[in-house]
């Protein structure tokens, strides 16, 4: 590979160009990462809160940093690029509870469960996730075959989802 995109926290990109997108410190946030295999491109998205309301300012400013305006955004860009929404392979990581052990906030449940409504809204299913947990994650979506790989921190081997 020697076209790395790096997508930062809040942050989402899609491609049919690069070779790879990557995002890292997936702790409460989580990462989507979808996969059009006809049109050969895909996105990644790294959001952090599940609710715009929440702060719907934030919300028009940085549409990413939510799950509900974050997935919306990356389904428009992929659509720009011919992805189909019943062909999308999407793939999950992150949502651990690392630095709410008493589970007070359950930033990253709360985040899973909005991602999964959002997504059922559209009829789409997640083919593999790995979420939960009380650790850091790297995701990586490759767009040559829409392979999607994940690395806990501190770990040197990658995990296939």
């Amino acid at each position: 590979m020697s076209d790395k995109a790096i997508v930062d926290i809040a942050d989402m990109k899609v491609s049919s160009g690069e070779d790879m997108l990557i995002t890292y410190a997936l702790g409460s946030c989580i990462g989507v990462a979808a996969y059009d295999p006809v049109a050969k491109a895909g996105g990644l998205l790294h959001y952090m809160l599940p609710d715009s309301k929440i702060d719907s300012k934030k919300g028009l400013e940085r549409p990413c940093m939510f799950a509900d305006t974050g997935i919306m955004c990356m389904f428009r860009g992929l659509q720009q690029l011919g992805c189909q929404s019943n062909r999308l392979i999407v793939k999950i990581a992150g949502g651990s509870n690392i630095l709410d052990p008493n589970g007070a906030f359950n930033i990253g449940k709360n985040n899973y469960l909005a991602l999964k409504k959002v997504l059922w809204r559209f009829s789409i299913l997640v083919k593999a996730e790995d979420v939960g947990g009380s650790f850091s994650r790297n995701m990586t979506l490759n767009l040559g075959n829409g392979e999607v790989r994940v690395r806990y921190a501190g770990e040197k081997e990658d995990k296939l989802l």
